[in-house]
Parts: C-alpha cells; structure tokens; sequence
C-alpha cells in the first residue's frame, strides 16, 4: 500500500492511533545526545520500550519478525559496539533482549501499511475544520453506490437456486422432528444455546452434539459463487477498474473477492442476535463449522463482524472500504502497482473526508483508524479461510468459480 521502507519510528504524528511498535517513555534534557543502549552509537528515540539507534532498531524487527536464529562462531560473550555490532549478529541480539527491547511491540506488516497510510493522510489534513468533499470524491461515491445497488441483491433471491441448506448433526433431532414454533425453518434443528451464551456462539453446541463437517458445504460453495459473481460486476462497474490492464483486473479480483464478500455479508449481520439475515435465509457461526470449517477461524470471524457492524457505517462507507480492499496492489501479479497504489489512496483520502464530514467529533475521532484496523483482521480472516477451505478433504462440491478465486 505505501513503501515498505518506511520505519517505525520514535514518536507518532498527533492523533494518529499508537500501535505499540515504540514509544518515547522520559523526555530527555534537550541539548542531550542520546545513545543507543546496545551499540553505544548516536539513539534516535525509544525503539521497541529501549532507547536504541536506527540501525539496532532495524536489526532487531527484522530478526524477531523472519523468526532468524543465529549462531555466534566465538563464545557467545561478544562486545557489540557502534563498530563491531554487525560481526556476530546472535550477540546482538541477545544484548537487544538484555536491554529490554521487546517482542510484543514488532507489528505485523498488515498493521504497519494501514499505520503507514494513517500518517500519511494526517498529513494531509487541512489545519482547522475538514473541508467539503470535492466534486471527483462525491463521484466516486456516487459511483461506487451505484454499483452497488445494481449488483448487490438485498434480497439474495438468487440463493433459492442454490443446493438447499443442509443441518446435520450426530445425534440431532430427527428429520421428521415437527417445527419448533417461532423459529425461522432454516435454523430448524440447531441446539439452543445454553445460559449465558451469546446467540450464535460455537460454545452453545451442547458436548453430545457434533456437527456433520460438510453439511453444509454445497450451500456455502453455491451461495459463496452467487457473491463472487456480484463482486466482479461490481468491480466492473468502476471506470478506474476498467482501465486497468486484463491481468491485473483478475488479479486484484482474485486477491480481494473473498474480502470483499465479507464486507458486503456484514450489511445484513444483526450483532444482537449473531445471525445473517439474508432475506429468506439466515445464518449462524455453527452453519460454518456445518461446513467444515474451524473454531480458529469461525470465532474470529464473528468478533469482526460484531466489530464491524457496532460502527453504524452509512452506505457511502462500506463502498468506499469495498474499494479500498479491491485496489490492493500488494496482491500478487500486479504489473502497474503504482497505479494501483494511486487509486486506493485517493479512494482512503475519500473514506477519511467523508468520515470527517458526517460524523462529527467525537464521534468520528477514531473512526478511520479502527477502519483500517479492521481491515488488517480481514486481511488475515481471508488468508485463514483460504487455507482452510484447500483443506476441506471433499472439494468435489466447490464450484469452478469459487476454486478459480482460492487457487
């Protein structure tokens, strides 16, 4: 999203959410040179909890984040001076945790891009009130919610032509079990959950009572290939998305669909009762481990939408994160990054003026950034489900489509 080669550094811009990766703890006398606390070379701040120079800051992301594990050729007692620091790396990095830097503080690479972009829109914010939105950005909206609209069936009428759900359960209720009265006929036969469980929750599933892995699995893959195919006419509906060379539209499609899917199936999310309701249909946490999926993947998948749908986001905010996550350029085979990286910036700079403009301190405050953040657990959700799904041992019942976005 942003250069890689930007670091973490010492201090955060003003109202820019800290993200723990260091922090500036005692001010120092001004005037006073700062020296690292593990080569004795010229500190440029507090670096992972330890004041420390560029270079050991550097050193020891990078060695904790590729998990190295070095070997010192002498007797593992070596002097780590500004001089002799890079001649045996494994005692430079134990003198790192000798002094306190810590391992907690590495971010991931997802946060640091979405931090990265934090700062750079800050810097772009105008001194005083937020402006209005410009002419090209409410385009943008409008197109984006066009699009929308035309491709994003509300009433998931075409799930009728899916395969039926299917709920099955060792030792459930019998098929010619009669209705259970004032419960919706999809979710007949699920267990109620038990006190003090939330609606929805994997841990309801009474011990004796286990699911049928891939009951559900044909329904999911149908109703799975009915979004994707929303999402790309979507995506196709965008001028910008067009330009782009053939290659890098499927590419960008095939990093972001399943992403994308997710932020779409929140609009109908019901955080009250942790069920989708997708018109005639509805849906729980339990029906994904019907279809074979698993606890590391389901919960966090719930916390994100219960989190995701507490934001009130208005229609206009959705399009533009379904966007953001489409124009991506770090999926892979992109050609014109660069490009890539322009759209998605003018489409984040859009999401951050809007956000300023319909919600008002201190509402607003912290919006973008817990936005972002979000979008980094998704980032992570779409690699877990991935996985997952090319572990699924049956995958006779995956559509062409649905296997053609996971390859």
């Amino acid at each position: 999203m942003l250069s890689p080669s930007d670091r973490e550094s010492s201090s955060s811009s003003p109202g820019v959410l800290s993200l723990g990766t260091s922090c500036r703890e005692d001010a120092e006398p001004e005037g006073e040179e700062k020296i690292c606390a593990v080569c004795s070379d010229r500190a440029t701040g507090y670096h992972f909890h330890v004041m420390t120079c560029e270079g050991c800051k550097g050193f020891f992301r990078r060695s904790i984040s590729k998990g190295v594990r070095f070997t010192c050729p002498f007797t593992r007692n070596c002097t780590i001076t500004k001089a002799k620091r890079r001649q045996c790396q494994a005692c430079r990095l134990q003198k790192c945790l000798a002094v306190g830097m810590r391992k907690d503080m590495i971010m991931s690479e997802e946060a640091l891009q979405m931090r990265r972009l934090l700062r750079k829109q800050k810097k772009q914010e105008p001194v005083g009130e937020p402006g209005e939105l410009t002419e090209e950005q409410e385009r943008l909206i409008d197109t984006l919610i066009q699009a929308h609209k035309r491709h994003f069936d509300s009433s998931f009428s075409q799930f009728a032509h899916c395969r039926p759900p299917v709920r099955l359960y060792i030792h459930n209720l019998s098929p010619q079990s009669p209705q259970e009265p004032g419960v919706p006929p999809v979710l007949q036969g699920l267990p109620h959950p038990e006190a003090g469980s939330p609606p929805g929750s994997l841990k309801s599933l009474p011990e004796d009572l286990l699911p049928d892995a891939f009951s559900m699995l044909p329904h999911f893959a149908d109703l799975s290939t009915v979004l994707i195919q929303q999402v790309i006419k979507f995506a196709k509906e965008i001028p910008a998305f067009r330009s782009l060379p053939i290659d890098d539209q499927i590419s960008l499609l095939k990093g972001a669909t399943l992403e994308i899917c997710q932020i779409q199936f929140n609009t109908v999310f019901n955080e009250e009762t942790n069920v989708w309701e997708c018109g005639q249909h509805c849906y729980t946490i339990q029906d994904g481990a019907l279809a074979g999926f698993q606890q590391i993947y389901l919960e966090p998948l719930l916390k994100f939408h219960i989190s995701l749908r507490k934001l009130r986001l208005h229609e206009a905010e959705y399009v533009l994160l379904e966007a953001i996550v489409l124009f991506s350029p770090d999926h892979p085979g992109i050609t014109q990054r660069g490009t890539v990286d322009q759209l998605q910036e003018k489409v984040a700079v859009t999401l951050k003026n809007y956000i300023d403009q319909r919600h008002p301190l201190p509402e607003g405050r912290l919006l973008y950034a817990k936005l972002l953040l979000l979008l980094t657990e998704l980032r992570t959700l779409k690699v877990e489900n991935t996985r997952q799904i090319l572990h699924i041992q049956d995958l006779t019942f995956m559509t062409p489509l649905l296997s053609e976005i996971i390859s």
